[in-house]
């Protein structure tokens, strides 16, 4: 059985660069946004079902979910909402338990849920929670950056995530990500040190 860290973070905090730097260091990667990505993308496994559930508006011409009209959809409509989670999340809960048992040869995995706090499920399954912390005013301008929303359009997207107190309150471990990438790496050097000795004790 792999040892497991969910690592989990606002939209901005830098999950992604946090978890990049621990799979340059060893760390399987399992992230749960690139399931769903690829569980939405064109021929994808959730397709026909959110088709039959959202209708053909929903769809690319290639075939692909239609992101901008989804969203739109689920943030107008809460049974949209979770309609979608529930076609979605048990895909991508199978999915990415079938890749962290795969996992052998790393020493740890690294399970990346965007919406740990929020799904619940999860924290049964990881040894040790991570949580990418940084100022809330990082994140608008992190995520305005890169996507051209509107700092009210960010603010609206973190108000249906869980608060960074509720994150911090669920965190075995904490990475402060308010910096660049040299005040990153010792954090994680430190981190992968320590889960190192974990998963070592969990196999032994």
């Amino acid at each position: 059985m792999s040892f497991v860290v969910g690592l989990t973070g606002g939209i901005g905090s830098g999950k992604s660069t946090v978890a990049d730097s621990f799979a340059r260091r060893g760390a399987a990667l399992v992230d749960t946004d690139a399931i769903a990505h690829q569980l939405t993308g064109p021929q994808g496994g959730a397709m026909r079902e959110i088709a039959a559930a959202f209708g053909d508006d929903v769809l690319r011409a290639d075939g692909a979910l239609d992101r901008v009209v989804m969203r739109r959809m689920v943030f107008s409509d809460r049974s949209a909402k979770a309609g979608l989670e529930a076609i979605l999340h048990p895909l991508i809960r199978q999915q990415s338990e079938v890749l962290c048992a795969a996992a052998v040869a790393a020493p740890y995995v690294l399970l990346v849920v965007p919406l740990l706090v929020e799904s619940g499920g999860y924290r049964q399954r990881a040894d040790r929670i991570l949580v990418v912390d940084c100022d809330e005013a990082v994140q608008v301008s992190r995520v305005m950056a890169r996507s051209g929303l509107t700092a009210e359009a960010v603010r609206a997207i973190m108000a249906t995530q869980a608060s960074r107190a509720e994150r911090r309150a669920a965190a075995d471990d904490v990475v402060h990500n308010d910096g660049g990438l040299d005040a990153l790496a010792p954090q994680v050097d430190a981190l992968h040190q320590h889960y190192l000795d974990l998963a070592r004790g969990k196999r032994s």
